[in-house]
């Protein structure tokens, strides 16, 4: 199947120039290495690539990942593959707790070719927090490297969930996409927006549909969705983040919400929350 709006994971650094690689430091030859930061509100991490893949998993807070063609919210419940050599920029959105997970390229073979938004189950979070404390050149014979070879055996069975938010080519359409994302109470046609850029409704479907695979009134709906998410694991109300992002009622919000992610907002937004923090309270 075509994907229009994707980037190709093998080529993305070489189409890119001036975007330097940010090594993983004392990984060697090790399957998979985990490494803990933190991260302020508004800290920017500007483009760059790994030569591993990586999986990208907060345990508190939410980032804004993006890559040339694409973007992501990534909550606490969910992580995010990015397959090796993939140019990526992030932004926090709240205080963030990250896990990186760098996979070697050998052992990532039959893992997924594109970046994908993953489901994280209960025993790959607790897995991620006890690897996270694993010495960096740890025994790969011993206990560690058994915890590390049932962690990569997990994140190979976690389920995909379609989250991403495809971006156009051309610079109109852009600027279109971020004067939505700017203000996503607005609720103008198509036809207004079609008008405001000098073309015709058709051709805006047209374009838009070539250019990211889905049409701009499913892109409107994708972006609500993903700031709904980001709102939520912050700890938003379902009432104030359905009224805020143009929803006549919470009732339409959560019809919306439970038809895309299978939940409701309530269900999700406790899904985000950290039981460790919880249980310290």
């Amino acid at each position: 199947m075509d994907n229009p709006g994707g980037q190709s994971a093998a080529v993305a650094a070489a189409e890119i120039e001036g975007i330097r690689e940010r090594p993983v430091a004392d990984a060697g030859t090790r399957a998979i290495v985990v490494r803990e930061t933190g991260y302020p509100a508004g800290f920017h991490i500007t483009p760059h690539w790994h030569a591993r893949a990586q999986v990208l998993f907060a345990t508190a807070g939410t980032m804004t990942v993006r890559t040339p063609r694409h973007a992501w919210i990534v909550p606490p419940s969910r992580a995010l593959w990015i397959p090796a050599r993939t140019v990526h920029e992030i932004r926090i959105d709240s205080p963030v707790e990250m896990r990186s997970l760098y996979v070697e390229p050998a052992a990532a073979a039959g893992m997924w070719p594109d970046c994908v938004v993953l489901e994280v189950t209960p025993l790959a979070r607790e897995l991620i927090l006890r690897a996270g404390a694993v010495p960096l050149r740890y025994d790969e014979t011993g206990d560690d490297g058994l915890l590390m070879r049932l962690l990569l055996s997990e994140i190979r069975r976690l389920r995909v969930c379609a989250l991403d938010l495809p971006l156009p080519g051309s610079t109109e359409l852009v600027q279109l996409c971020e004067q939505v994302l700017h203000d996503l109470s607005a609720r103008r046609p198509c036809r207004a927006q079609a008008l405001a850029l000098g073309i015709s409704a058709r051709t805006l479907y047209r374009r838009f549909l070539k250019e990211t695979g889905i049409t701009f009134a499913r892109w409107q709906q994708q972006a609500r969705l993903l700031e709904a998410i980001r709102r939520l694991a912050e700890g938003a109300s379902v009432t104030e983040t359905a009224l805020d992002l143009g929803y006549e009622s919470a009732s339409a919000f959560s019809v919306m919400f439970r038809r895309a992610l299978g939940q409701t907002p309530r269900a999700f937004a406790a899904g985000c929350s950290n039981p460790r923090q919880e249980e310290a309270a």
